[in-house]
């Protein structure tokens, strides 16, 4: 059978990249095309991202991939475009970009959601929606924006990944795994939740038809296809949201919990159906779409952005560090190192991530690490120990034991973090694959169009050519009294919004 050849376009949150996906018999074929960069920059006085960028460099991807495609004799089966959350941007009645969308992590959103709870309660949300409290959701955000207005000329909101797919089709519709993040969608009908659109004022004219993963657009529009060189490629809503995309690609095994790791860290579990009540919402844990009716029930985890600015501020002073510097598991005659509380908010953007790492340290009366490396296991431990408390509460939440935990993306490399992952959480990691929101995305569109019958058996077929390192608990004594520790700084810093 010959190899059937997907193009995977997978946006994060500043960095974007295109891989051709192979899925063919017995093997895994994974080949980056084209990597690119996109940072987000102040403009009319919001942080925004420079969607043109962003859309040329995919045009680019495009090019490349199918290039690449046709030297090696393959058929690109279709193209689909995964990416992160809540950020959307306006277009108007001939499909064009209003404005350059705002950034998640914008200031627009501070106080909107105290206003918004004025006049629809926190519980009330939650039944109708199950989606975790952030102050960045869309809700927040659309509500910042209707402070101000919205442009007459605004025809439809679309999601970044839907904003990609307009402009490769012309087709304006929102792909539910990315839809259900905005917290406007009704968690038990999957559509938009009208009633609570109209009690917050906001223009649910604005929201496009839902589509759902897997579901087939159309090709490339004409105006393209002979320019990328990709005529008649179907272009797929697969699972667009980036987490839905790289928990398809994850082979769970019955009764394991997933971390993915990155610039943020999402812990959860697959569930059938939502789970929606009070505990759920007391711990803020999220319900959102996964592909092929599945549920992602998570929580957000600051994740590895704060190692990623510490090692951006220490570049900028003049030390040449890189991320592999510091991924290294930890020696037993290293010093005992510090804790932190990770989802502290003061870690969401700060002026400067080392300072704030020095504050909470100074609060709590610890020392403060006298070197990179020092600081970085710091991070790292607390992080391990986070997630341990996260997967306990998802025990007592879903009534589930947890068997084991696998952490995919590009955090499944950090050694130290695997291994201290396994040690708080007293349970076996597995690590890998590296590559899960590519895979994922290749998946979801393999099994739409009929080539596996079920995501699982996409899972199962190329689990064994997947390089998966497994991480055993160590001795927990050593643990112990930093998880103690850990459990003061936690108590201390949660907040009622439990972010």
């Amino acid at each position: 059978m010959r190899d059937s050849i997907y193009i995977a376009v997978d946006l994060g949150a500043g960095s974007g990249r295109v891989f051709l996906v192979g899925l063919g018999a017995g093997r895994l074929l994974l080949e980056e095309a084209h990597r690119f960069y996109y940072p987000a920059a102040m403009e009319e006085g919001n942080l925004r991202w420079p969607f043109q960028t962003i859309l040329n460099e995919i045009k680019l991807g495009l090019r490349c991939a199918g290039r690449q495609a046709r030297e090696t004799g393959c058929t690109v089966e279709s193209v689909a475009v995964d990416g992160w959350g809540v950020d959307y941007g306006l277009i108007d009645a001939e499909g064009r970009l209003i404005e350059n969308p705002v950034c998640y992590r914008d200031l627009r959103t501070q106080g909107m959601m105290e206003a918004v709870f004025t006049r629809v309660p926190r519980a009330d949300i939650f039944e109708r929606t199950g989606i975790q409290f952030l102050a960045f959701n869309t809700l927040f955000q659309m509500y910042a924006q209707a402070q101000t207005g919205f442009p007459d000329r605004a025809k439809r909101l679309l999601l970044i990944p839907d904003l990609i797919n307009n402009c490769l089709t012309g087709l304006s519709v929102s792909e539910y795994t990315n839809a259900t993040t905005t917290q406007l969608i009704n968690a038990r009908t999957g559509t938009w939740d009208l009633e609570l659109s109209e009690l917050l004022r906001l223009p649910s004219r604005l929201l496009p038809d839902i589509v759902p993963a897997g579901f087939k657009l159309s090709t490339i529009s004409q105006s393209l296809a002979t320019d990328l060189g990709l005529g008649g490629v179907p272009v797929i809503a697969g699972a667009t949201h980036d987490t839905a995309s790289a928990v398809a690609g994850i082979p769970l095994q019955a009764g394991w919990a997933y971390i993915s790791s990155g610039t943020w860290s999402l812990v959860g579990v697959e569930l059938d159906k939502p789970l929606i009540n009070g505990e759920a919402a007391l711990h803020n844990f999220t319900n959102e779409g996964g592909a092929f009716g599945t549920i992602r029930f998570l929580k957000n985890v600051m994740g590895l952005w704060i190692l990623d600015r510490c090692i951006k501020e220490w570049r900028a002073s003049g030390l040449d560090i890189s991320y592999g510097d510091l991924a290294g598991v930890a020696k037993p005659d290293e010093v005992e190192r510090g804790l932190i509380y990770p989802d502290d908010p003061r870690f969401f953007n700060p002026p400067s991530m080392l300072n704030a790492i020095e504050e909470q340290l100074a609060e709590t009366q610890q020392p403060v690490p006298g070197n990179p490396r020092a600081l970085a296991l710091t991070v790292l431990d607390s992080l391990a120990l986070r997630y341990a408390s996260v997967l306990r509460i998802i025990e007592r939440l879903t009534n589930q034991k947890i068997v084991g935990v696998q952490i995919a993306g590009g955090g499944s490399q950090n050694d130290h973090l695997n291994q201290a992952t396994a040690t708080a959480t007293n349970l076996p990691v597995l690590a890998g694959p590296v590559e899960a929101t590519v895979i994922g995305n290749a998946l979801v569109q393999a099994t739409a169009a009929g080539r596996f019958e079920t995501l699982a058996e996409a899972r199962a077929r190329i689990t064994p050519n997947m390089r998966l390192r497994q991480f055993n608990p160590g001795p927990y004594a050593a643990w112990e009294k930093r998880a103690l520790r850990y459990a003061e700084l936690e108590a201390r810093y949660a907040t009622e919004q439990r972010l």
